[in-house]
C-alpha cells in the first residue's frame, strides 16, 4: 500500500512496484482513477490524518506500506499504532536532518556563520537535528527516531532523499534555468563561482530505492541520491543543452552580490553530497539513470506547465512559497549586470 500515491514520489514508487509484480494499492486524498498509474492497481481514498480511514484502508493487513508523506512523531505512532497490520515500511525522509560537528543544519542557513560544512560525502552515521515539531528538519528527525525504536516490532526502511527532481514536483528548483531560457534571459548570474552542489535524486531513482526496500525488510535509515552531485553550473549547462539553447554565465565568487541575483535554489556555500554506499550494500542499489538522463523528461513537462498559459506563481505556488517571487528578478539582475559593465 502507498500512501501519498498521487504525488510526486508516489507515483513513481507505484509504478516501480506494480512493475516488480507487487499488488499495489495506491491510497491518496482525492482517490479516483489517473491515467497515468499502471493497470491492475487499486486506487482507495483516505486523509492520512485521519486514522479510521487509514485503518480501513489497511483493512486485514498488507506486506509493504510506503509512507510518501508521513512527518513529524505524530504520523509515526500512527504508523505504529496498525503495526500488528504492515508486514514491513519503507518511509521517505530527508537529508535535511543531518546537522555538522558545530550544530549547523538547513536550519541555520540564513544565521550569521550559519552555514553547516558537512564532511563529504556525508554517511548516514553523520549526526542529525533534535527532533522537534519546530520545522520540517527536527519533524523528520522525530519521525526517524519513533520509527526505528520499533524494531522488528515494525521494520521501517527510512529513506533520506536528496533534492528530489523529475515530473510532477511541486518546487522544480530546474525551474530556475527552463524559465529562464523560455523566456529568452541569455546571460545569467552564479555566487559561489557555479561550485554549489545539492546532492539530487531522480524519483525514478527514488522509487528504485522503494522497490529494493521493499523486498529487503529491515530496520534502518539510508541515504537516497543519483550517481552523481554535479555543480549548479554543470546543471544550467545541461538544461541549456536540452533545450537547445547557448547562455553565458557570470560566476561571482561568495555570497549572491545583491538581492535577488545569483541566488538559485541549489545555491548553498558549502556542498551537500550524500555517501550511497550502505544503499549499495545493504539493498544492492544501482541508480537507474544519472541526473543528465533525467532533464529531457523534466524539461519538457516543465515547459508545457509553463506553456498552459498560467504565470508560473500559479502553476508552481509551492515553489513561491518556498523561495518568494525574487527567483526571476529580472530588473534586479539587469541593474547588478549593468552597474559592473
Amino acid at each position: 500500500m502507498v500512501i501519498g500515491a498521487t504525488g510526486q514520489i508516489g507515483r513513481a514508487a507505484v509504478r516501480a512496484l506494480a512493475e516488480d509484480g507487487w499488488a499495489v494499492t495506491a491510497v491518496s486524498r482525492g482517490g479516483g482513477r489517473h491515467g497515468d498509474l499502471p493497470g491492475g492497481v487499486r486506487e482507495l481514498r483516505a486523509d492520512r490524518e485521519d486514522d479510521a480511514a487509514l485503518g480501513a484502508v489497511l483493512g486485514d493487513g498488507v506486506d509493504v506500506v510506503v509512507d510518501t508523506v508521513a512527518y513529524g512523531q505524530a504520523h509515526a505512532r500512527q504508523l505504529a499504532s496498525f503495526a500488528d497490520r504492515i508486514g514491513s515500511a519503507v518511509v521517505i525522509s530527508s537529508g535535511a536532518v543531518y546537522e555538522d560537528a558545530e550544530g549547523r543544519g538547513f536550519d541555520t542557513q540564513g544565521e550569521p556563520d550559519g552555514a553547516p560544512r558537512y564532511p563529504v560525502p556525508i554517511a548516514e552515521s553523520q549526526r542529525t537535528v533534535a527532533p522537534g515539531d519546530a520545522t520540517y528538519s527536527t519533524r523528520k528527525v522525530g519521525l526517524e527516531r519513533e520509527l526505528l525504536a520499533l524494531g522488528g516490532r515494525l521494520p521501517v526502511t527510512l529513506l533520506r532523499a536528496g533534492a528530489v527532481h523529475g515530473p510532477h514536483c511541486r518546487t522544480p528548483r530546474e525551474l530556475y534555468f527552463v524559465k529562464r531560457n523560455l523566456d529568452g534571459r541569455r546571460t545569467r548570474v552564479l555566487a559561489y563561482g557555479g561550485r554549489s552542489r545539492f546532492h539530487p535524486v531522480g524519483v525514478r531513482n527514488l522509487a528504485e530505492l522503494v522497490r529494493l526496500a521493499a523486498a529487503r525488510p529491515g530496520s534502518r535509515a539510508l541515504n537516497a541520491g543519483d550517481p552523481e552531485a554535479p555543480t549548479i553550473a554543470e546543471i544550467g549547462a545541461e538544461i541549456d543543452a536540452v533545450m537547445g539553447v547557448e547562455t553565458e554565465t557570470v560566476l561571482v565568487e561568495g555570497a549572491p552580490p545583491a538581492p535577488n541575483v545569483g541566488d538559485t535554489p541549489w545555491s548553498i556555500e558549502h556542498p551537500v553530497v550524500y555517501d550511497m554506499a550502505a544503499a549499495e550494500r545493504e539493498l544492492g542499489y544501482r541508480p537507474v539513470m544519472t541526473y543528465a538522463d533525467s532533464l529531457p523528461e523534466t524539461v519538457g513537462w516543465l515547459t508545457d506547465r509553463l506553456r498552459e498559459g498560467r504565470g508560473w506563481e500559479e502553476a508552481f505556488p509551492a515553489m513561491v512559497r518556498s523561495y518568494t517571487t525574487g527567483l526571476f528578478d529580472y530588473p534586479a539582475e539587469d541593474a547588478w549586470l549593468a552597474g559592473r559593465g
